[in-house]
């Protein structure tokens, strides 16, 4: 599902970041450990396709997306690939429900607010939908952060840190909910992390020094 060969991405008067190369397979759930300053978030823009790597390739789903226009590489992010942001970067102005479509139509999909609400529900916030995200506690933004990385069916999820912030307990249940719901689409997760915590969760690892 996810490859990716000799990567690089070098800052202006900085040295190069050098990654190891990735192998994830449709369905495999990995998590990336990493200090701060190691390259994670780095590495998930560019596994995402929001910034374009100097050396290298990245495959998804068998498309090298350095080849890809800007355009084309928008709507093949949006269709193929789902992100969970630090922070959330909802529209205030419109309601959860109304976050999710505008993902879908961004993507090039058509209106669906049987799949949305679906999601919602299978996410316990399914009460939530005509409300605005600024109104929700943090614990529900994230759970509507998932349900718009997922809204699109995409092959292959990408957490940034959802866990940074969370007492033990929440952890446990972002961790055990983002697992869960990757399972149900089939889809690659990968959880972007320097919380230790998270060790134990996971059987593949990719650790950058």
């Amino acid at each position: 599902m996810l490859k990716t060969h000799q990567l690089e991405y070098t800052y202006p008067g900085k040295p190069p970041i050098r990654f190891p190369d990735i192998h994830c397979e449709k369905g495999s759930q990995w998590l990336l450990l990493g200090q701060s300053g190691s390259g994670k978030t780095t590495l998930l823009h560019l596994l995402g396709g929001l910034r374009k790597s100097q050396k290298g390739s990245v495959s998804i789903a068998g498309k090298d997306i350095k080849s890809l226009s800007s355009e084309a590489l928008d709507k093949f992010r949006g269709k193929n690939v789902g992100i969970v942001f630090q922070q959330s970067h909802f529209i205030k102005a419109l309601t959860v429900g109304q976050n999710l479509q505008l993902a879908r139509t961004l993507a090039g999909n058509s209106s669906d607010p049987e799949r949305i609400k679906s999601l919602l529900t299978r996410l316990n916030i399914g009460d939530k939908i005509n409300n605005r995200t600024h109104r929700l506690s943090q614990g529900e933004q994230q759970r509507v952060a998932i349900a718009r990385a997922l809204v699109n069916s995409p092959g292959l999820i990408l957490a940034d840190e959802p866990t940074s912030a969370l007492d033990d307990e929440n952890c446990r249940e972002v961790i055990s909910l983002l697992e869960s719901q990757a399972k149900i689409e089939g889809a690659t997760l990968i959880i972007v992390t320097h919380d230790g915590r998270l060790k134990d969760f996971f059987e593949h690892k990719i650790i950058l020094s």
